[in-house]
């Protein structure tokens, strides 16, 4: 892991983790020059298989989420990021690049293998929820709001976003509550001004990270191993980064500090403040 210029992706058995992430631990490093190497091959011995039409993968998409089977979910049973899945049925938020119309054969056979009644889960990790509650939180939709948007009971949501699991179809009434509302102002919306600066100010108080944020990290919001940086100070960061270096790097507190570029004394104050 970089210093203190990248942080961590959400997992490291893509090729994102060394692309969009800036990791340059060993083993992604491998993977991603024995990919060019394969591809290197490919184009020279004349195997190489150009792209072709992915119009049969958006509509196997577009039948999975008519049967309940939502983006994420199809992410993570082909091992994509949720980003790389959702740019054959529609555009990324937050720039202006279009639906993807070409696809490798490869990606396009582990798309079009998953079958709706074998894909859909009785329970899911319950993060997701409630990051997505959270999320919408931080641009002032209150809990109950998001919850009545998504058709579950506004009496027992407090309860619910607190649950280790949850039933698959509530997470999917979550996200399409998510995807609608995450556009829309709150205070546009019918939700009182107070009301709305409350909930607002509730999110910052407890650094819960705004839509925008989880734009920056495809798939990231379900993934329960990666954990939100949003809203830390300078100082936090560089503890975090040097607690890192020590405690999985196997550095010394004078070693780690030299890798950050800061004296020991100050990174034993930051350690000491983050604790």
């Amino acid at each position: 892991m970089a210093a203190s210029t990248h942080r961590e992706p959400p997992n490291h058995s893509r090729l994102t983790c060394y692309v969009s992430y800036g990791c340059r631990r060993p083993e992604c490093v491998e993977r991603y020059t024995r990919r060019n190497q394969v591809r290197r091959a490919a184009h020279a011995d004349g195997t190489w298989v150009h792209l072709i039409d992915a119009e049969p993968v958006r509509q196997h998409l577009l039948e999975l989420q008519a049967a309940g089977i939502t983006l994420y979910r199809v992410a993570a049973l082909t091992g994509m990021d949720f980003g790389s899945v959702r740019i054959y049925v529609e555009h990324g938020y937050g720039h202006c690049e279009s639906r993807r119309r070409r696809i490798t054969p490869e990606v396009a056979e582990r798309i079009l293998a998953i079958r709706a009644g074998e894909a859909r889960p009785s329970k899911v990790d319950a993060v997701g929820l409630q990051r997505r509650f959270r999320a919408l939180a931080a641009i002032g939709w209150p809990t109950e709001r998001v919850a009545i948007q998504a058709g579950l009971s506004p009496r027992h949501i407090s309860t619910l976003i607190q649950q280790p699991t949850v039933l698959a179809s509530t997470d999917e009434a979550a996200t399409k509550a998510y995807e609608y509302l995450r556009s829309r102002s709150a205070r546009r919306n019918g939700v009182p001004k107070n009301v709305a600066n409350r909930t607002r100010n509730r999110a910052a108080a407890n650094r819960w990270p705004p839509p925008k944020y989880w734009d920056d990290f495809p798939g990231a919001i379900d993934d329960p191993h990666f954990v939100p940086e949003y809203g830390l100070t300078r100082a936090e960061l560089l503890a975090e980064d040097a607690r890192w270096l020590i405690e999985n790097g196997g550095l010394s507190r004078a070693r780690a500090a030299e890798r950050l570029g800061k004296d020991i004394s100050y990174i034993d104050r930051v350690l000491k403040a983050a604790a």
